[in-house]
C-alpha cells in the first residue's frame, strides 16, 4: 500500500508538471543544468549546480583586462545602505539582484535601467544575526525566488516583480530568518522540480532545517532538521527522525527538564546555498554550528569527545525524493568556536596523489582547514551509519597559525585537537571562564564568501583571513528570541600588514601556489575564468583582477564602498561583461574588537556595477 501511494503521488506530480504552460523564454531545468557551460546567462548561485564559479569566457583576459571600464552603475537608493552580499542572476538581457533588507531589482543588462523593484515589508522584531543581508535569488519558469529576514520565501513574476506566492517557514520572533539564495533541483526519481532552501538563526537557538517547496505553489514537499533526534516532515506529516536517537551524540533532555536542554534548541542551520549532484541525485549542503556555542552545555561531565553534536558543523547529503539524510561528514565535532560548516561545497573531479580519480566536494571551512570528500561514499543509499568521517580524501590548512587543532587525521577523518583550546568552564562561584586565544576566530579562516575553481589550472582560489580571537565561557539560559551563545569573545589582528589573503591552492597536495595580501578582511566571493583571470572585491572598495597562474594583480577599480558580494560574468551581443555589487557591511564591522575600529573608515553604499571593454579597445586588442 505504501509503495502504491508513493507511485501515485509521483505520477500525479508528473501529470501536474506536464499540464503547466511553458513560455518560450521560461527558464527550464535543462537551462539550469547547462548553467556551468552556457555563457549568455547566469541562472544559479555558484554559476552552476557544481558551484565552481567558473566561466569559459575569454574576451576579458590577462592581456585585455587592463582596458576594463564601467559600462554603467545602478544605485540601490534610500537609507538602507547595509551589507550587499548578493550574487546576480542574468537571463534574457535582465539582471536580477537582491539587496539588504530583503529587496530585489530587475535591471536592463545593457543600460542599467530599472525594470522593477520589490521590497518585502519586514516586521520590526526580526532577528538577523549578522547584518540584514541577502545573498541572492533562484530562477525557474517565469518566476524568481528569494528568502527574507522574516523567515519567508517569495516567488515573484520575473517580468513584473509582482508577488505570485509567499510562504512563511518559521517564527522570526524566535530567530528564524533566511539570508542564503535558494536552489532549484529536479528529483530524478519522480521528475519533480523543487525549490530548496534553508533557515538561518543558530545564534538564537533555532533548530536548523532544510525545505523543499513546489516552485509553482510554494507548498512544502518535505522538511529535514539537522539536529539529531528531531523529526522531519513529508507531504505534511511527520517522517523519519534525523540520526539514531538510540545512540545520541547530544544529551537528549526535553526543554526545561534540566540545564542540558541544548539538543531541544540545537542549531545546525543550513543557511548557505546547496549544491546538487545529478549523477547520484543528491542535495549537498553545509550545516551550521550547534547551539549554544558553550561546549559544556552540550556535554555530560567534562568529556566533550563523547558528544559530537550531530549533525552540525559539517556537510549533509540529502535525498531529494523524500528529504532523508543519507550521508554526513563533520568538519568540527562538538564545535566549541562557532566554526559552523556552511561554507560552499564545490563539486569537481579530483585526482589524488596515487593517480586515483574521485568525484569530490571541496570545502574551505571556517575552522581553517580545506577538505576534499568523496561524493559517492557520502551519497551512498545502502544503509549503514550516516556519519562517515572516512569519506575524507584530503585535508590541509589554508591559513596560518591554526591553534585549535594540529591537523586532520586522514585515516579517521577527525581533527587532532590541541588540549586546552576549548574555552574552560567558569570556576566555582564565577559567571565567566578564563580567557583563551584561538585562531581562526568564529569569523573564520574563510566565511560564507565563496571560493572559485579553475578548470584550466586545477586550482582553488580561496578568500582567506588571518585573525584570532579571545574566547571565554559564560552562563547561558535559553530565552526565545535572545542570543543563545554562552561565550564571550573579542576579535584580534594577527599580522600588522594584512588580514585578507587571496590564496591559490592545489587540492591534491595542499601546496599554496600564490598569495595576494589585503589590509582589510576579504569578505567577497571569487570568480575564475578561462581568460586566465581571477576576480574578487575588497572591503575598502576595489574590484580586482589577478592572473590565475601567477597571482599578479592586473587591474582594479574603486567603487566607493566596501565590496562583500560575488562577481559574475556573462556574454551579451558578442561582448563579455563583469558584474558585482558594492556596499559595505556583513558580520565583520558588527562584532567589535580590532575589526570594528579598522572598518569605520569604509563608506556605506549600495550599488551594482557592470564593466566592459569599450568596442574601440576591443578592436585594437585583436
Amino acid at each position: 500500500m505504501k509503495q502504491l501511494f508513493k507511485t501515485t503521488v509521483a505520477g500525479l506530480a508528473l501529470v501536474a508538471m506536464c499540464c503547466l504552460p511553458v513560455q518560450a523564454d521560461d527558464v527550464t531545468w535543462d537551462d539550469i543544468m547547462r548553467d556551468h557551460e552556457t555563457t549568455d546567462d547566469v541562472l544559479m548561485y555558484g554559476m552552476g549546480n557544481n558551484a565552481q564559479r567558473w566561466s569559459t569566457l575569454t574576451q576579458i583576459n590577462a592581456d585585455t583586462v587592463k582596458h576594463l571600464r564601467p559600462a554603467w552603475a545602478f544605485s540601490f537608493g534610500d537609507e538602507k545602505q547595509r551589507g550587499q552580499e548578493a550574487q546576480a542572476l542574468v537571463h534574457e538581457g535582465v539582471i536580477y539582484i537582491t539587496g539588504s533588507y530583503s529587496r530585489m531589482w530587475a535591471l536592463d543588462a545593457k543600460t542599467g535601467k530599472r525594470l522593477w523593484k520589490f521590497e518585502a515589508r519586514l516586521a520590526e522584531d526580526i532577528r538577523p544575526c549578522c547584518d540584514v543581508v541577502n545573498r541572492g535569488a533562484a530562477i525557474y519558469g517565469d518566476k524568481v525566488f528569494f528568502g527574507t529576514l522574516d523567515a519567508s520565501i517569495y516567488a515573484l513574476d520575473r517580468k513584473t516583480g509582482k508577488v505570485v506566492w509567499r510562504k512563511k517557514f518559521g517564527d522570526h520572533k524566535v530567530g528564524y530568518t533566511m539570508t542564503g539564495a535558494p536552489t532549484i533541483v529536479k528529483d530524478r526519481e519522480t521528475g519533480r522540480v523543487m525549490l530548496i532552501h534553508g533557515s538561518s538563526g543558530d545564534e538564537f537557538g533555532i533548530v536548523g532545517k532544510l525545505y523543499a517547496l513546489d516552485p509553482e505553489t510554494g507548498e512544502e514537499i518535505w522538511m529535514r532538521p539537522f539536529v539529531e533526534g528531531h523529526k522531519g516532515r513529508l507531504a505534511g506529516a511527520d517522517s523519519t527522525t534525523t540520526g539514531d536517537p538510540e545512540a545520541p551524540s547530544w544529551p537528549m533532555n526535553e526543554a526545561g527538564t534540566d540545564k542540558k536542554e541544548s539538543w531541544y534548541h540545537g542549531g545546525g542551520a543550513p543557511w548557505q546555498s546547496a549544491s546538487y549532484d545529478p549523477e547520484t541525485n543528491t542535495i549537498i549542503v553545509g550545516t551550521g554550528n550547534p547551539a549554544p556555542w558553550n561546549t559544556w552545555e552540550r556535554s555530560e561531565g567534562t568529556n566533550f569527545r563523547d558528544f559530537d553534536s550531530l549533525y552540525t558543523s559539517g556537510q549533509a547529503y540529502v535525498n531529494p525524493t523524500d528529504g532523508a539524510l543519507i550521508g554526513f561528514y563533520q568538519h568540527t565535532p562538538n564545535d566549541a568556536w562557532d566554526f559552523s560548516g556552511n561554507n560552499e561545497l564545490v563539486l569537481f573531479d579530483f585526482t589524488d596523489r596515487n593517480g586515483q580519480k574521485h568525484r569530490a566536494a571541496a570545502h574551505a571551512d571556517r575552522n581553517g582547514f580545506f577538505y576534499v570528500t568523496d561524493i559517492d561514499k557520502l551519497s551512498d543509499r545502502n544503509g549503514g551509519p550516516i556519519n562517515r568521517p572516512k569519506a575524507l580524501l584530503n585535508a590541509f590548512p589554508f591559513v596560518d597559525n591554526i591553534t585549535w587543532a594540529k591537523g586532520i587525521d586522514l585515516e579517521t577523518g577527525r581533527p587532532i585537537e590541541v588540549d586546552g583550546r576549548r574555552p574552560p568552564l567558569p570556576a566555582e562561584g564565577e559567571t565567566k571562564g578564563a580567557t583563551i586565544e584561538v585562531s581562526p576566530p568564529f569569523l573564520g579562516g574563510k566565511n560564507w564568501n565563496p571560493m572559485a575553481y579553475s578548470r584550466n589550472t586545477g586550482l582553488f582560489y580561496v578568500p582567506a583571513n588571518h585573525w584570532s580571537e579571545d574566547y571565554w565561557t559564560e552562563k547561558v539560559t535559553y530565552n526565545a528570541g535572545a542570543a543563545y551563545l554562552g561565550q564571550g569573545f573579542r576579535i584580534k589582528r594577527m599580522y600588522k600588514d594584512h588580514i585578507g589573503a587571496l590564496r591559490a591552492f592545489d587540492p591534491a597536495t595542499g601546496e599554496m601556489k600564490w598569495e595576494h595580501k589585503e589590509e582589510f578582511p576579504l569578505w567577497a566571493g571569487v570568480l575564475a575564468t578561462a581568460g586566465d583571470l581571477v576576480f574578487t572585491g575588497t572591503s575598502n572598495g576595489f574590484v580586482k583582477a589577478f592572473h590565475a597562474k601567477t597571482g599578479a594583480q592586473l587591474w582594479e577599480f574603486n567603487t566607493g564602498s566596501g565590496i562583500v558580494s560575488q562577481p559574475v560574468t556573462w556574454e551579451m551581443d558578442g561582448k563579455q561583461y563583469l558584474g558585482i555589487a558594492s556596499g559595505y557591511g556583513g558580520a565583520v564591522p558588527l562584532w567589535g574588537g580590532d575589526m570594528a575600529a579598522l572598518t569605520t573608515q569604509v563608506s556605506q553604499g549600495g550599488s551594482f556595477w557592470v564593466f566592459e571593454i569599450p568596442d574601440e579597445l576591443l578592436a585594437s586588442a585583436k
